[in-house]
């Protein structure tokens, strides 16, 4: 599985906070997923993260 962060990301850092691994903050201050498949230890953090953004901004790829 993959994810992806569309523009309504806000930059709040939580998806950061919660799965590092998956997700980062960019330098326009607004958050990242990783391109490759996140790691199956990392489904249930990544999962997490989507679930709780405020903005709704995680979406599976």
């Amino acid at each position: 599985m993959k994810y992806r962060v569309n523009d309504a990301c806000i930059g709040c850092g939580l998806c950061e906070g919660t799965c590092p691994a998956v997700f980062h903050m960019n330098d326009a201050g607004t958050a990242e997923a990783i391109e490759e498949e996140v790691p199956e230890s990392e489904l249930a953090a990544a999962k997490e993260a989507q679930e709780g953004c405020p903005a709704g901004a995680i979406e599976e790829a």
